[in-house]
């Protein structure tokens, strides 16, 4: 006989649903099967208000994401900048955003107790993180054979969340894990829009720089710190020794943006899109727009 779990219509106490009971929600009910896990930095965190699910009715396989309140800071140069969970902004976007491709999909339902619920279809793919390490070759045979087409598909990624710009909403946690890349050519599809953030004169800054991170990423066929750089000489030679503060990030002062240093091949054309990002830079994009055309203008010049 199968374990016969608690009916939830209230999921204020995320953490005591759990495999086996069901969440009722907008008149339909949700096994739950288990809780989402996030991987990064070779750890694995369970995320107990994200739930594997499935919808009774069709049969469905299904994410459910509770309501959950956190707050941090970080900084951007010099800047403190509060970043926040917002449910409600998630499902707003969902609704912006309907059956659009680049994004995920689904809908907000309210639970008894006025708690937002996103009830989200599953994206199939890896994410955009793993997706570099499917590159195994050596870095200028990447850079010149397999880059171009990982930018074109960037770039559309970009205009996604130039649309959501455009219409006034932040996805507010652009990273390299929320970048799903589909089997086959279709395009890259983004999860994950319940942060925001505040604090900044440009609203967009923090989303803008969240793109140069994902450029960075590519463009080096992943990230190189100064820890990376200064311990091993084997693959760096005498980087270290030649550079500067300003060759590295804004957003994070460890990480290398100045490629070209690293990789000498890399054109002057494309190396100075990176360097917008660097704590050396005098201009910096106001825009997803203005790095979606300096993109473009680059790979014409190919």
């Amino acid at each position: 006989m199968r374990f016969q779990g608690r009916v939830y219509t209230d999921t204020t106490e995320f953490f005591n649903i759990g495999p086996g009971d069901v969440i009722l929600v907008g008149g339909r009910r949700y096994l739950v099967k288990g809780e989402e896990r996030e991987y990064r930095f070779g750890i694995e965190d369970p995320k107990f208000w994200v739930k594997k699910a499935v919808d009774e009715q069709s049969g469905e396989r299904k994410i459910i994401k509770l309501s959950y309140a956190e707050t941090f800071f970080t900084d951007l140069g010099g800047v403190k900048v509060r970043c926040f969970r917002d449910p409600v902004k998630e499902g707003t976007i969902l609704e912006l955003v309907g059956d659009r491709p680049g994004f995920m999909h689904g809908f907000m339902r309210r639970d008894v107790r006025d708690n937002p619920v996103r009830i989200l279809e599953i994206v199939r793919g890896t994410n955009f993180l793993n997706y570099m390490e499917t590159f195994r070759m050596p870095h200028e045979k990447y850079f010149w054979e397999a880059l171009p087409g990982v930018l074109r598909r960037l770039i559309e990624a970009f205009q996604s969340i130039h649309f959501l710009h455009l219409n006034g909403f932040r996805h507010g946690d652009v990273r390299n894990d929320h970048v799903i890349v589909p089997r086959g050519d279709a395009p890259y599809v983004w999860i994950d829009f319940d942060y925001d953030f505040e604090g900044l004169d440009n609203p967009f800054s923090l989303d803008i720089f969240g793109l140069g991170n994902l450029l960075i990423y590519a463009v080096g066929k992943g990230f190189h710190d100064y820890y990376m750089i200064s311990n091993d000489t084997f693959i760096y030679k005498d980087l270290a020794g030649r550079l500067e503060k300003a060759d590295f990030s804004l957003l994070h002062t460890s990480r290398l943006v100045n490629l070209r240093k690293l990789y000498p091949y890399i054109p002057t054309m494309l190396n100075h899109i990176l360097l917008h990002f660097s704590r050396g830079a005098n201009v910096f994009y106001e825009s997803t727009q203005e790095i979606i055309e300096d993109l473009e203008g680059y790979l014409e010049s190919l």
